[in-house]
Order: C-alpha cells, then sequence, then structure tokens
C-alpha cells in the first residue's frame, strides 16, 4: 500500500482570486500540515484554452507562486513545482490515452459547460477534449490518496479513479498473482483470513463499500505482511491483480464555492474576480458595485437576501449577528445595499493584509521563488519517475 499523499494543481491563466482561495487555498494550507502535499502550476493546462497567449502563462505562473505563498502555503511543508518541469507527466497522459474510452471524456459535465461560456474561443482541439485525462495523470502519477477540489471537479475525480480502475485491470498482471495472493491471505492467520475472505466476498458480490473499508483497515494492522504480500492483499481485495495506479479520493472544502460579483462563478473568463491580492480601493468599489436583489429598485423598497450575490458573501465573511443584521434590515428596507456591503468590504480588506505582507518578500527578491520552485521540480520528478518505471514496466516498455 502506498503512504497517503495529496495532489492539486491550478492553471496559470491570470491573477489568483477569492474564489480559489476560499474554493481551494483554505483547504491548501490545513491539509499541508496533515499530510505530504504536492502542489503544482498547470502550465500545460492553460494551454488548452490559451494556448493563442502563452506570455499570458509564463507571467501568470510566477504570479500564481507568489498568491499562493502569500495565501499561507508553506515550502517547508509542501512540495511546489511546475507541471511542465516534470514530463513524465505527458508519458503517462499519452499512455493512459491510449487506454481511455472517448466517451469518458466527452462526458465530462465542465467540458460542454466551457464551451457554451467560452463560444468566443476556439476550443475545437484534443487538448481541450482530453484535459480531463492530462488531469488524471497530474494526480495519479504520484499515487495520491487525496485531492482538494471543489464540489464542481468532483466528476474529474471520479474519472481519475475509473481511469486507474481500469489501468490496474488491463495491465495489472504478475504471474501467478492468484496463487501468491491466496498463500498471503494465509499469513494473517486463521481468524483474520477468514475474516479477509469473507469481507472480500461480500465486497465483490454484493458490492458492500463498508465490507472493503473494514478489510483495508484490517490489513492497514497486518503488520506482520511484507509491502509486497500487503500490496497483493489490496489488489485481490478489489478484485485487480496488482495496484499500480491508485484510486484518489476528492477531499472537499468546508466553505464551498464563492461566487463571483454578478452572482456566476467567479471565475477570470467571465471578468468578475476580487484578486487574492487586490488594491483596498479596488475591493471597496467592485463590492459596492455589485448587482443586489432586482426587486429593490429604490431604497425604501424591501428585498430577498436570498436572491442577492451580496449575501453569499456574507455567508463566507460576516459572524451571524452581521447576517441576523443583513437579513432583517433588507427585507424591511431598513438598510441600504451599500450599508449592507460594508462589513463585506471591510472583511475582505482585513483578510488580504497579511496576503500582502507574505507576498512583499517574494515581490522584492524573486529569485526566492524560483529556488522553492526548483527544488520543488527535483522532488516532484523523483516520485513521478518512481511511478513510471512500474507503469512502463506494466506495460511491456522496460525494454532491456
Amino acid at each position: 500500500m502506498y503512504p497517503d499523499r495529496v495532489v492539486s494543481g491550478m492553471r496559470p491563466t491570470g491573477a489568483m482570486h477569492l474564489g480559489h482561495y476560499h474554493g481551494a487555498l483554505t483547504n491548501w494550507v490545513k491539509m499541508q500540515a496533515e499530510l505530504p502535499c504536492l502542489f503544482f502550476v498547470a502550465d500545460w493546462h492553460a494551454l488548452t484554452t490559451h494556448y493563442d497567449d502563452p506570455e499570458l502563462i509564463e507571467r501568470s505562473t510566477w504570479d500564481m507562486l507568489v498568491d499562493w505563498l502569500a495565501a499561507g502555503i508553506d515550502p517547508s511543508q509542501a512540495t511546489l513545482f511546475i507541471q511542465s518541469r516534470v514530463p513524465e507527466h505527458a508519458e503517462l497522459h499519452l499512455l493512459l490515452s491510449m487506454a481511455t474510452p472517448l466517451g469518458w471524456l466527452e462526458r465530462v459535465p465542465t467540458y460542454k459547460d466551457q464551451i457554451d461560456n467560452l463560444a468566443s474561443k476556439d476550443l475545437a482541439t484534443y487538448g481541450f477534449l482530453g484535459y480531463p485525462l492530462l488531469q488524471a495523470a497530474d494526480v495519479l502519477i504520484y499515487r495520491a490518496s487525496e485531492v482538494p477540489v471543489g464540489d464542481d471537479q468532483v466528476p474529474h475525480i471520479e474519472m481519475m479513479r475509473e481511469i486507474a480502475r481500469r489501468f490496474n485491470h488491463l495491465y495489472g498482471k504478475e504471474k501467478g498473482f492468484e496463487q501468491k495472493a491466496q498463500d498471503a491471505v494465509k499469513k494473517l492467520g486463521s481468524k483474520r483470513a477468514k475474516l479477509y475472505n469473507e469481507l472480500r466476498t461480500h465486497y465483490q458480490q454484493d458490492g458492500d463499500d463498508e465490507a472493503l473499508e473494514q478489510a483495508k483497515a484490517m490489513l492497514d494492522d497486518a503488520h506482520s505482511l511484507s509491502m509486497i504480500d500487503r500490496e497483493r492483499l489490496f489488489g485481490y481485495l478489489e478484485g485487480s491483480r496488482k495496484l499500480i495506479l491508485v484510486e484518489p479520493q476528492a477531499k472537499l472544502t468546508a466553505s464551498g464555492r464563492l461566487p463571483g460579483l454578478d452572482g456566476r462563478k467567479m471565475s477570470k473568463s467571465y471578468g468578475n474576480t476580487i484578486a487574492l491580492r487586490e488594491d483596498k480601493d479596488a475591493v471597496t468599489k467592485k463590492v459596492r458595485t455589485m448587482p443586489t436583489d432586482p426587486a429593490r429598485v429604490r431604497r425604501s423598497d424591501p428585498g430577498d437576501p436570498a436572491r442577492c450575490p451580496v449575501w453569499q458573501f456574507h455567508q463566507v465573511y460576516s459572524d451571524n449577528a452581521t447576517q441576523e443584521w443583513v437579513v432583517k434590515g433588507c427585507q424591511s428596507a431598513g438598510i441600504g445595499c451599500i450599508e449592507c456591503k460594508q462589513p463585506v468590504i471591510d472583511a475582505i480588506i482585513k483578510e488580504q493584509e497579511p496576503m500582502h505582507e507574505r507576498a512583499q518578500p517574494y515581490l522584492d527578491d524573486p529569485s526566492l521563488v524560483r529556488a522553492i520552485v526548483a527544488d520543488g521540480n527535483d522532488v516532484a520528478r523523483k516520485l513521478a519517475q518512481e511511478t513510471m518505471r512500474d507503469v512502463r514496466e506494466a506495460m511491456g516498455l522496460s525494454y532491456t
């Protein structure tokens, strides 16, 4: 069984915004203290929609890294690297593409959504269709156990799991595996061996996920097993022959998605963002010009917070007392929209103050960021090369 590991990345297509912070970065900061984490700049992914503007990608790559450090990502706890500096990502993407059904890519919900929302761009390319597969390679190559994502990315994680499962089924062929696995079962001792076989049957015949988790927990506690026997039993348990690629789990953020200034998802593509290191005056102007409940044409008109994008900001930034004040004041027309927006403005500015402070040393000396990334590239590539050795061997590509 491989060690628990967190992997996630972001596309460098412009300045980071508060949607990134509340949708992913707060979770990254929390997880870096709990598990080994690898966070990467997905510059190849940026080319799927910005292939005609590579200068933006290079500039945004370094800006994004500064934003991560400003948000609280600690290079002493997490590995930061750039996707294109680890070419094994591309190799695994290519090899996975040989056996991934086309329909799996076409059914990803975000594929059609982005085609519709980015109609001004020509996205009729293989790169855009295949980006979920490259995304899968990014994660599977590190055998990640968890991937921190927003809820809109859960279908991508499910597809990664399917791809890993299919790869293991197709290529996890160890000669004499069945007999070796049964021999390993006996090493558990008679009582545990009997329980293992019962749980394996419950999972494989009845789809009992609880039985699967119980069996995995038992194997985790079986310290007398060798690593290879443990790996065989995990594979035998799930019906595969050998575990080469690990099926990752989605790790959802607690706060959920922060909307954009217009009520849609906050996205650079929609021009409705507040940057992570936004100027105070710009924050004030952007929030003050946010649309509100259309029923409040005049100051004296009562409104409904549920129909107002500003209310969703209050749910992230305001305490219970402030939220109660907003609901009561809006519904009774006791407060105006400008008054309602001020606590949000104040909270965003306060939140961003330490980010500006953390970013400053890297802005003053960019070589600090480059040194962090160079070290991270080396760490990531070593891990990726280990996986690719196993992948090549499994696919019959380890020629001697």
